[in-house]
């Protein structure tokens, strides 16, 4: 994984505001609550994170029409284009890493890494 930060860093992607940039235009709109949910954060650490996006004009916050009291998160024109970047970012230094592998090598790699997730989030 330090291989794999330290490739994306070099492109000047953090992994964490990445993380939450992805999820935000995924899921989006969306509250912070699910954002912090879908990345595996605290709330308090999303918060900081899409508060950085929202000034660097990536995101931006609305009120939830069904709700007042809530906010939800969307990406802007911009935010939706730098998450794709950042995607093209995250493919090309796992090709990177993992390129020496066949095809049946990265399938049982998936395959194995998605059970070891399924048996920690249990």
């Amino acid at each position: 994984m330090r291989a794999f930060d330290d490739r994306l860093g070099e492109q000047g992607v953090s992994t964490p505001r990445s993380k939450v940039l992805f999820e935000i235009d995924r899921l989006g709109p969306v509250r912070l609550t699910d954002v912090a949910r879908a990345v595996g954060i605290t709330q308090g650490t999303a918060s900081t994170l899409a508060e950085a996006l929202v000034r660097d004009g990536l995101v931006e916050r609305r009120v939830d029409e069904t709700d007042r009291r809530a906010t939800l998160l969307t990406t802007t024109p911009a935010g939706r284009r730098q998450a794709r970047s950042w995607a093209h970012d995250y493919a090309a230094a796992a090709e990177d890493l993992l390129g020496f592998l066949s095809a049946k090598e990265k399938a049982l790699l998936t395959e194995s890494l998605n059970r070891l997730a399924d048996r920690i989030v249990t």
